[in-house]
């Protein structure tokens, strides 16, 4: 059994200073026992305008985003995954929204590209998103093996693509990691049912930190940063305020569920339903 904490923030556009809050969650998350922390969505910047994150993006490997997230791993001896960073792409205009994983010695483990991208109109409130306009999309799922199990990478609007963490299962996923930023419309709405979907439908847990709060650039996100296990119970949750939730991983009893409740291998590929073979 192990301890992951996944830490909620409201970002703002100076990128010291949202450094500085994470680096005071990630050591409050390692004091209580944690040994993986994951950081949400945009968490080093939310700029004013979306360009804003294009300005300090960085190349994969070498800025000071990237060292101050290694430097963390390796202080308080934890994984960490930096919820997304912007790293430089092979357009000047559009970045990655990468998200980093690092080990305990503060090394470069996985490297995940955001693959679904939130351009959207919510009718609610008028709001458009664009996020393509400068976010490249990423094409590759990725499964990594830590010491708490195999760990599935996405994030926030990936979470509305049942078909990614089906893949993501499919290749030996026990936990999956989701750093977000939702909005508070979508948020309100659609937050904890699809993490709880996506938790039931592939018997995994899911590790989910948000942005949570009022932003500079007017973006109210939801929070309700969320720990969610394989029967898709919500664990802990936290409201909008600055803080953690933390989850106790135990992938024996997981296990066990698996296999005494053996959906994953019930599973009928649609080509299976289309030929009549089931």
């Amino acid at each position: 059994m192990a301890l992951i904490a996944a830490i909620q923030m409201a970002a703002g556009p100076q990128v010291q200073a949202n450094l500085m809050e994470a680096g005071r969650l990630i050591k409050e998350a390692a004091v209580r026992g944690a040994k993986m922390v994951v950081l949400p969505e945009t968490f080093a910047i939310m700029g004013v305008a979306e360009t804003d994150r294009v300005k300090v993006a960085e190349a994969f490997g070498n800025g000071p985003i990237q060292t101050f997230l290694s430097q963390q791993a390796k202080k308080y001896g934890v994984w960490l995954v930096g919820g997304t960073l912007p790293l430089r792409s092979e357009e000047e205009a559009r970045v990655y929204a990468a998200s980093l994983m690092y080990n305990a010695q503060g090394e470069v483990v996985a490297r995940y590209n955001k693959i679904h991208l939130f351009d959207v109109m919510l009718s609610e409130n008028q709001e458009v998103y664009t996020e393509s306009d400068t976010t490249m999309p990423g094409s590759k799922p990725v499964v990594v093996d830590t010491p708490f199990g195999k760990v599935g990478m996405a994030v926030c609007y990936d979470l509305r693509f049942p078909e990614l963490f089906r893949h993501l299962s499919e290749q030996g996923a026990q936990v999956f990691v989701i750093p977000s930023a939702f909005t508070d419309v979508t948020g309100k709405a659609h937050w904890e049912v699809l993490l709880r979907a996506r938790a039931i439908e592939n018997l995994c847990y899911v590790v989910a930190p948000g942005q949570g709060g009022y932003h500079v650039n007017g973006r109210t996100t939801y929070g309700h940063s969320m720990v969610v296990d394989y029967w898709g119970r919500v664990r802990d949750v936290l409201d909008k305020e600055t803080g953690i939730v933390m989850i106790d991983i135990d992938l024996d009893a997981l296990e066990q569920t698996r296999k005494t409740f053996p959906v994953l291998s019930h599973r009928c590929p649609p080509k299976h339903i289309e030929s009549g073979k089931l």
